[in-house]
């Protein structure tokens, strides 16, 4: 099987890259932290999260905290193994010589 089988279309963004290593590296994150962190807007942040929940890589939770929606996102256990395997593809990628 070739390395570049194992590069994950749905991983092909900026923004679903950050999003997912912020989440590889912290139990959850919030909207607001992802924003910050990956320099989104609203609407880019809300699309890309959208299309890893759909994948099932993330799961969304939305709470209130003090009467103020809160979201927060996480890494499913599948979307932790599509990412490790990604990574894996593009690190050989690269290496290879």
């Amino acid at each position: 099987m070739s390395i570049i089988n194992n590069i994950n279309k749905v991983f092909d963004h900026r923004i679903r890259l950050g999003i997912m290593s912020v989440l590889m590296v912290n139990e959850y994150a919030d909207f607001k932290t992802l924003k910050e962190l990956l320099g989104a807007t609203d609407g880019n942040l809300a699309s890309h999260t959208k299309a890893l929940e759909k994948a099932e890589y993330i799961k969304i939770e939305k709470q209130f905290i003090e009467r103020k929606p809160n979201t927060r996102y996480s890494t499913t256990k599948l979307g932790q193994a599509e990412f490790k395997k990604h990574i894996n593809a593009l690190e050989k990628l690269i290496n290879k010589q």
